[in-house]
């Protein structure tokens, strides 16, 4: 772990070994800490905030932009660990390292645009003056999904902001998130400025996270039911939280788009990191006009989907992250099947040579998907789509609206009208208009509902570890 600008073993000596999810090779060994070495990390990063709180915007974006030099400079090695450690694609580990870069980037610049205000008053001998300040200590949880842009996505706003931070990596993906830490290391962060703490169980670290006064913003990224419990306790405690979880996103394809367009938009995206995305599409709505020409294009490309070792030429699905993946996924597509979907391509756990040693699954087409099937109500994580075909355009935002959870939507349409239209009444918070990758350092991402609070990226995301000051002045 590191700790205090040191890197430690855990107080009880304990250690967890991590495996490659694609043979189930040992790769590496991590301390497996406690709720001793959190409230150490805690300590540290509490001792460290006063100095680093009252450095200049300038120092700050110094060292962000020296971490984002090293992790371009690193990023082959980097890309090699992600895809030995959680399994996706070398192509798609490369993409998702320049995609973390680019928040350390991003917001070594907006460290500088941190600005208050001069205000009104009705007062002639009164000014207001509003401050912006670091809130303090933050302690952030990262999901295995994306185990390095997770990461930068919360360092670089929190560290731009002036506060300093304690992170635990999630129990998959802790090599990358060492690697990381050493870049910040190896850029000069002063000691205590950062904190990594691993750990098999993560429950003792959220504890002490959530009760420590001394950390006053928890930040999540994972699960809706982790993220509600962590909120609750944190909330209790009169913490800052700010928790990015699940989705259930829908894929909304209008009679007036070209449905083969609309379906090669949909494989590239569904499949992307297994579908192990909280943005992926779960639920195609195609209209029933266009439904023959999507699937058939959908068969066609999924079929031509390779699967197995992401450092292996030609893949492009990967391994899940573990037997438990495996085993949702499977349920799904067997409850589909059961109450009357077809399943055209895949839908089954891939075997034999160059699988038995990983947790695979084939990339998967399921059509006929009807409202009391588990996938139409369940997040997936997995490297399935189901197509639900539609009939009545102006039902259908309101079958995409009908999910607790609000983060991610796509609507493809050559109707600027109908475009806005849906734009405006899905209750998502980001929609990919004619674009399945709408996202980037430097826009907010987040959710609705039980999809999350909270925005990381852009303006709003440094916005999330800033206090508010507001100053009277009778003069």
């Amino acid at each position: 772990m590191f700790i205090n600008g040191e890197w430690a073993d855990a107080a009880s000596g304990a250690t967890f070994d991590v495996t490659n999810p694609a043979t189930g090779e040992v790769i590496g060994s991590v301390p497996d800490g406690g709720a001793d070495d959190a409230t150490a990390a805690v300590a540290a990063a509490d001792e460290a905030f006063g100095p680093w709180s009252q450095t200049t915007a300038y120092e700050r974006a110094d060292l962000l932009y020296r971490a984002w030099e090293l992790m371009t400079e690193r990023s082959t090695q980097l890309a090699e660990l992600m895809t030995r450690e959680q399994g996706k694609p070398l192509k798609a580990s490369s993409a998702e390292v320049k995609y973390g870069a680019d928040f350390l980037r991003w917001y070594a610049e907006e460290a500088k645009r941190v600005a208050g205000e001069w205000l009104p008053s009705a007062r002639a001998d009164q000014r207001f003056l509003v401050l912006k300040q670091p809130v303090g200590v933050v302690a952030a949880i990262t999901p295995w999904n994306y185990p390095i842009s997770m990461l930068t996505r919360k360092m670089g706003p929190a560290l731009a902001a002036g506060c300093t931070l304690v992170l635990k990596a999630a129990e998959a993906t802790p090599l990358c998130a060492r690697a990381i830490f050493q870049i910040f290391a190896d850029a000069g962060a002063p000691a205590g400025v950062v904190n990594l703490v691993t750990a098999l169980d993560p429950k003792p670290i959220g504890e002490v996270f959530c009760t420590d006064e001394r950390v006053r913003k928890v930040t999540f990224t994972g699960s809706t039911a982790v993220g509600k419990m962590l909120a609750g306790k944190a909330a209790g405690n009169l913490k800052r939280v700010s928790v990015e979880l699940g989705g259930h996103a829908p894929f909304i394809v209008y009679p007036d788009a070209d449905p083969v367009h609309a379906a090669k938009g949909a494989a590239a995206l569904k499949f992307l990191n297994s579908g192990q995305a909280c943005i992926s599409p779960n639920r195609l709505y195609v209209h029933e006009s266009g439904a023959e020409a999507f699937v058939d294009t959908l068969v066609q490309r999924i079929g031509r989907v390779k699967a197995g070792n992401g450092m292996n030429d030609g893949i492009g699905v990967g391994p899940l992250v573990n037997e438990a993946a495996v085993a949702k996924v499977a349920n799904q597509v067997d409850d589909a099947r059961s109450k009357g979907a077809d399943v055209p391509v895949g839908g089954e756990r891939l075997t034999g040579e160059g699988f038995d040693g990983g947790h695979f699954y084939a990339p998967t087409l399921v059509t006929g998907v009807t409202d009391e099937m588990l996938i139409r109500r369940e997040e997936t994580f997995g490297p399935v789509a189901p197509v639900i075909t539609y009939s009545d355009v102006d039902q259908v935002v309101a079958m995409a609206n009908d999910t607790n959870y609000g983060l991610a939507a796509y609507v493809y349409t050559q109707n600027l009208s109908t475009a806005m239209r849906t734009f405006e009444g899905l209750r998502f918070g980001i929609i990919g208009i004619n674009d399945v990758n709408p996202t980037s350092a430097a826009a907010p991402f987040g959710g609705m509902g039980d999809s999350g609070l909270g925005r990381e990226g852009g303006h709003e995301g440094i916005a999330e570890y800033l206090e508010v000051k507001l100053g009277g002045f009778a003069i």
